[in-house]
């Protein structure tokens, strides 16, 4: 069994699959922690693999991708002290992506999306990716990852008119039954779900005709479910996108 980690600036997701055949046989996450260490991600991590009949024992390799440097320490010392492996670290180590990285200062996430979309869906894609930051990554036929578009994250952005306007408060991401919102709070939810609707269908039609051509548009992240259901823009939603990008990577890059 493979151990992949896929440390974010809001999540760490731990998953693990059977080598041979890429099954995923369980996936969990627990939220970033810059001074967590790794017997506290042991303990936690644990009873869950327990709990889903796993043992422990048979996880043979492990691969991690983390944006937050200061996490891997502790999750490479969970590695090596608990699961008894050294870990590939995407990123650190010089390893063989498969594809072209022509995006100059790719982070990690984007470039384990663009691997494991290429790789599960074909052609040109528009991978769009709601985290931190939502990003929409441009992936060409061959694999390629040609470049990106960057914006503020969802939530980031509902936080910062609640942290920049004082009488705005803090409210969850909602889709609302209108666009027109009659009070404060249905208001700012319209104004951040419908105006990211349309800057996604906005962003996909501008990316498709500056490519010059079809483009399949897949989705991940935890809110991606949510943006899909409103537009015709998302052609998938694939929540196990990225830690599949880290099993094809360990995979191609593995001795063994």
């Amino acid at each position: 069994m493979l151990l992949a980690i896929d440390a974010g600036n809001t999540n760490v997701v731990f998953a693990i699959f059977e080598r041979g055949s890429r099954k995923l046989l369980g996936e969990w996450r627990v939220s970033t922690k810059r001074d967590r260490t790794a017997d506290e991600y042991f303990v936690w991590l644990e009873t869950l693999i327990e709990r889903e009949g796993i043992n422990e024992t048979g996880i043979e390799g492990a691969i991690i991708s983390t944006v937050v440097p200061q996490l891997l320490f502790n999750l490479k010392t969970l590695c090596s002290r608990y699961f008894k492996c050294v870990p590939m670290i995407v990123g650190e180590d010089p390893l063989d992506y498969g594809i072209e990285v022509k995006a100059k200062g790719a982070g990690a996430d984007r470039v384990l999306n663009a691997v494991s979309a290429h790789k599960s869906y074909g052609g040109a894609l528009i991978v769009i990716d709601f985290g931190t930051a939502t990003t929409f990554d441009v992936v060409a036929e061959d694999g390629a990852l040609l470049g990106c578009v960057i914006c503020p994250g969802v939530n980031l952005s509902l936080e910062a008119l609640h942290m920049a306007a004082a009488k705005l408060p803090d409210v969850p991401v909602n889709r609302p039954d209108k666009v027109i919102g009659t009070a404060t709070v249905p208001a700012m939810q319209s104004g951040v779900y419908w105006g990211y609707v349309g800057m996604i269908e906005g962003l996909v039609a501008r990316i498709r005709a500056e490519y010059g051509g079809d483009m399949t548009v897949v989705s991940t992240g935890g809110l991606a479910p949510l943006f899909a259901d409103a537009t015709d823009a998302i052609d998938h939603v694939d929540h196990d996108l990225t830690v599949r990008g880290l099993i094809e990577i360990y995979l191609r890059n593995s001795a063994a």
